[in-house]
């Protein structure tokens, strides 16, 4: 029998460590989102070009349905999910606090400003979304279309103004909580967009298709999926407020104990990469990376003109917002 000498074996365990740590990364990863889906796909396929061993799969739906699957699997034991990415930052408080994400600090946050960050590290603002009035362009020009939310009480669009039901969309809800807070809006304010006549669609999408269908002529709507429905040809216009305009820097999170943790920090860096951040801007997004410049968008202007929101007191009292705005709507 041959002796196997000490060096063979210590050049074959070396062999061995190199190999392990050059494999490139296999498997899957997968995320619950409430974004576009149009966007969820442009992510999907830049992710898997770079990391063509591992397949992304996704949930989509609105924030509302998302949210419900996040605490029925949480309640059942664990998440599904490796990464998680809905509208509205104030849920990472609440998930946060439910033991639901797992601490990461990303590498590609070095380019990202510190407010859009958790101080404790549990998630990573991933875009940024504004809310501002819509306007079907075919039958409301860019003058006339309203350029504040007061504006919106004004008797001629009566019946002609739509927005999202917030029990459906993060990013709806965090518009009202807004407001609701704010002195100069309050309850009142949407007494009288209710008395004005302002109807509720069940979903995001389904708001903006509704303008673009002439159903409505205005609505409380999103930048970047107005901006979609533009370059495929719709007749919508958006008009960004001078003056509180909501704009909203949407989370990731890395999901505690998931199955797949080490492809979802692969995931969670693509996202916030510069790659990543240049497919969510070709897909009409804003990115939230402090080295990339974004043509023809003012995001200094857009921080100056946005509303102030108390992102804990959102988290905490988020049920009294809905049935606040569920009492003024629904009855």
């Amino acid at each position: 029998m041959k002796r196997i000498s000490f060096a063979a074996i210590l050049f074959a365990f070396c062999v061995l460590v190199v190999s392990s740590a050059t494999a490139a990364p296999a498997g899957k990863v997968m995320m619950y989102s409430s974004m576009q889906e149009d966007q969820l796909v442009a992510i999907k396929k830049g992710f898997e070009a770079k990391y063509p061993g591992i397949v992304m799969d996704y949930y989509f739906a609105g924030t509302g349905r998302v949210i419900t699957k996040i605490a029925t699997e949480h309640q059942a034991g664990q998440v599904a999910a490796d990464i998680i990415w809905v509208g509205d930052p104030s849920d990472y408080l609440s998930f946060k606090k439910e033991g639901i994400l797992e601490k990461y600090s990303s590498p590609e946050a070095a380019a990202i400003d510190s407010k859009f960050i958790d101080p404790d590290g549990y998630y990573t603002g991933a875009r940024m979304m504004n809310m501002g009035i819509g306007y079907n362009s075919a039958l409301v020009t860019p003058e006339e279309a309203p350029k504040s939310w007061n504006d919106l009480l004004d008797s001629k669009w009566e019946g002609q103004i739509v927005m999202t039901d917030p029990a459906s969309a993060g990013t709806t809800k965090y518009f009202v909580a807004a407001l609701l807070a704010s002195p100069k809006y309050g309850e009142e304010y949407f007494k009288k967009l209710r008395a004005n006549g302002c109807e509720l669609e069940s979903g995001t999408t389904a708001t903006h298709n509704q303008v673009a269908a002439s159903a409505y002529q205005v609505g409380v709507m999103l930048d970047y999926v107005s901006h979609n429905l533009m370059a495929q040809g719709s007749p919508i216009g958006f008009t960004y407020l001078p003056e509180d305009l909501i704009s909203i820097f949407s989370p990731i999170g890395l999901v505690k104990g998931s199955a797949n943790q080490e492809n979802g920090k692969l995931l969670y860096d693509f996202i916030l990469s510069k790659e990543g951040q240049e497919i969510l801007i070709a897909n009409n997004l804003l990115s939230v990376r402090n080295d990339i410049v974004q043509e023809g968008v003012d995001v200094a202007g857009i921080a100056k003109s946005a509303m102030t929101v108390d992102l804990e007191s959102l988290a905490a009292n988020s049920d009294n917002i809905l049935n606040t705005f569920d009492n003024i709507f629904k009855k």
